[in-house]
């Protein structure tokens, strides 16, 4: 595979939440400040856990985030500061290919962007 040689390597980032409404705004405000490139939202999801000794079967939302992998702790601080759940399920997912277009794409995306002169 033909990806760009990069210090930095992307990743999918897979956050779920009890609203998929909650979570679209979410992934709106990661991607309004270049944390991610995108969100692919999917709704509604089966999540079948156990929680404080209990199983639980609840519909939730899932989103697949693109971004760069040295932005995922970010992404794991903000998901716990402002998530409903008191432990959020936040998983970082290597990429190892894929069109070089669109990792480079992901790349700019998640730049920082240049500072304003006045």
């Amino acid at each position: 595979m033909n990806v760009p040689a990069s210090s930095e390597g992307i990743c999918e980032v897979v956050i779920t939440a009890p609203s998929a409404d909650w979570l679209a705004d979410f992934t709106r405000s990661l991607v309004t400040d270049r944390l991610a490139a995108c969100g692919h939202n999917i709704q509604p999801i089966r999540s079948i856990y156990r929680w404080a000794g209990e199983v639980h079967d609840d519909s939730e939302a899932r989103v697949a985030l693109h971004t760069r992998a040295s932005l995922v702790d970010a992404i794991v601080e903000r998901t716990s500061r402002e998530h409903p759940y008191e432990v959020p399920c936040v998983l970082a997912v290597p990429v190892f290919g894929g069109n070089p277009e669109y990792v480079n794409w992901v790349l700019r995306e998640t730049e920082p962007e240049p500072a304003q002169t006045a």
